[in-house]
């Protein structure tokens, strides 16, 4: 075999390395966890502070046909039991009537830490024709283009009364109303990766959480879940 030869095989290898350094393949994932069982809440805890003021008050997340159901109202969020890091979630949602606001909460910690409602948390957004947004509730993500995306840096910040809001890639990625939406959150180390129905909808590095429990919230409006999927990741190299 020739020098030429050689050096070219060498170069292919070290180029094929590189590129998929940083990058889940398949030999990354192991086998997949379901969160919701189909059947009750098993798993999950709710947190609805009006709850809390008055017992009688409903539970705003059930479980309808084999879906889970967050009806919106009173206000609130539906906590894993157990924390999680460096994991791929994959979930179907849609508005089961009206369009509104909803949203899953990644890596979070400290319960009720913004506006006495919200946990410490990295919110994926739902609401509709802004799925896929970022926003910083006690902790901070970066993207490209920051101030394009979240306005001034004077004005960014993770609590009450700052640009908390990180906008996405696309806002043309959401299906008909009625129709289901297949969101994909991939998570490894300080990095946090947004699919919505194939598309890349968002892409943040440099979180200040990496690990933590998934919440989902009730905002206002009824949205219903199914396939509710969690893939650990494994063996990522920097």
């Amino acid at each position: 075999m020739s020098r030429t030869v050689i050096f070219t095989f060498v170069l292919f290898i070290a180029i094929a390395c590189q590129s998929e350094r940083g990058q889940v393949t398949e030999q990354n994932l192991t086998k997949k966890i379901s969160l919701f069982n189909g059947k009750d809440l098993k798993g999950w805890r709710v947190d609805v502070p009006a709850i809390d003021e008055n017992d009688t008050v409903r539970n705003p997340f059930i479980v309808r046909k084999n879906m889970l159901v967050s009806l919106g109202t009173p206000s609130g969020h539906l906590v894993t039991d157990q924390n999680y890091k460096n994991y791929r979630l994959e979930l179907d949602y849609r508005f089961a009537g009206e369009p509104g606001n909803c949203g899953v909460l990644i890596h979070a910690s400290t319960p009720r830490a913004l506006y006495d409602m919200f946990p410490q948390s990295i919110e994926v957004q739902m609401m509709h024709q802004n799925a896929g947004d970022f926003w910083c509730i006690v902790e901070d993500i970066t993207v490209d283009k920051m101030e394009k995306r979240r306005g001034p840096p004077h004005e960014w910040g993770i609590t009450e009364g700052k640009k908390r809001r990180i906008l996405n890639l696309t806002d043309n990625s959401e299906k008909a109303l009625g129709e289901w939406n297949h969101m994909v959150i991939e998570t490894v180390d300080d990095k946090i990766k947004v699919w919505l129905n194939g598309d890349l909808v968002n892409n943040g590095y440099n979180a200040t959480a990496q690990e933590g429990q998934i919440a989902l919230q009730a905002e206002g409006a009824e949205v219903e879940f199914k396939n509710i999927f969690l893939t650990p990741i494994q063996d990522v190299k920097p």
